[in-house]
């Protein structure tokens, strides 16, 4: 949720309006970025505008990719998720994480180290109180006696858990407990995290058929022609891109695991985004889909100063002539 324009009570009304063609088109699920204290992310509270969107859409899978766990109490957010999975009528997707950038976690009072063991001890608090009755959970940050849990879910366990991953030591926990997992990685990256995902599940012998969904995130934009579709990708593209590296510049840091290049001319030919008719789009999902092996393709369709009739038109060419061909 990149700042667009300056109305806030517009852009939330635009990807409401978005969402609707999402479900419309039949796509399989939305997920948003938490952040805070930066124009990369308008709607620090995901639950909130997830209330808003199951009440607009009927079929969308909906959720935070992630909710950045060491920033909240993990017994009030458990009980948030109850009732979102009821409000959006078992639609909801859990995604959960630690929060990448210290800046905004030091707006908590947070370390990255610190923020890294409360990630562990809050995600076993969530997953505990979600699965039970009364919740007893003693450990370094939280601790809870016989707390009773009126609200449960309506996905059982618990609804599908996601993660963003950029190392494969997130295989440790990621494999064992069947989490969805979304990249920003080149195809060459994401195909070695692909492979050693399935080596994993095969070693612990699981069904195959049961494999959790692994992607990658791309920005997309579909037009009538490649030449249009370009024009609208190199005026979105670096807004975007600014505020995306707006903390970091402000505070004269370097940021981790971002490999985006400044133009849209450069994100294309690096892979990052996608942009022109929907022929040349869908060759590029097929080649990437071939490339690493993955399972899911998450599109950016909405970001920087993309025009709300440009990204309904991108939703409605990908939807209605992308996917039918990838499928």
């Amino acid at each position: 949720m990149d700042r667009a324009q300056p109305d806030l009570g517009r852009q939330y009304a635009d990807r409401l309006e978005l969402l609707r063609a999402y479900d419309d088109g039949g796509m399989h699920g939305y997920h948003m970025a938490e952040h805070h204290g930066t124009p990369l992310g308008l709607a620090p509270s995901p639950a909130l505008f997830i209330a808003a969107a199951a009440q607009r859409t009927e079929r969308l899978r909906l959720g935070a990719l992630v909710f950045t766990l060491p920033q909240y109490h993990p017994l009030r957010l458990a009980e948030e998720i109850c009732m979102l999975d009821h409000l959006t009528g078992g639609r909801l997707e859990l995604g959960i994480g630690r929060g990448i950038s210290p800046i905004e976690l030091g707006f908590f009072g947070l370390t990255p180290e610190e923020a890294a063991a409360r990630f562990a001890e809050s995600r076993d608090v969530l997953l505990a109180a979600l699965t039970s009755e009364s919740l007893t959970f003693h450990g370094a940050y939280y601790d809870f006696d016989d707390v009773p849990m009126e609200l449960r879910p309506v996905q059982r366990p618990h609804p599908p858990l996601w993660y963003g991953v950029s190392r494969l030591d997130t295989l440790d926990w990621a494999a064992p407990a069947s989490v969805n997992c979304v990249m920003n990685l080149p195809a060459a990256q994401a195909r070695e995290f692909v492979d050693a995902y399935r080596g994993r599940w095969v070693a612990l012998d699981r069904d195959p058929a049961a494999m959790p969904l692994l992607g990658v995130s791309r920005h997309v934009v579909v037009a009538d022609s490649d030449r249009e579709a370009l024009a609208l990708a190199e005026r979105a593209y670096p807004q975007w891109r600014a505020s995306l590296l707006h903390l970091w510049e402000r505070h004269g840091m370097t940021a981790p695991y971002i490999g985006y290049p400044p133009s849209a001319r450069e994100a294309i030919e690096q892979d990052y985004l996608y942009a022109g008719s929907p022929a040349s789009v869908g060759a590029q999902a097929a080649r990437l889909e071939q490339e690493t092996g993955i399972s899911y393709l998450l599109c950016r369709f909405a970001f920087g100063e993309l025009p709300l009739d440009a990204a309904l038109h991108s939703v409605a060419l990908f939807t209605g002539e992308v996917m039918p061909a990838l499928a």
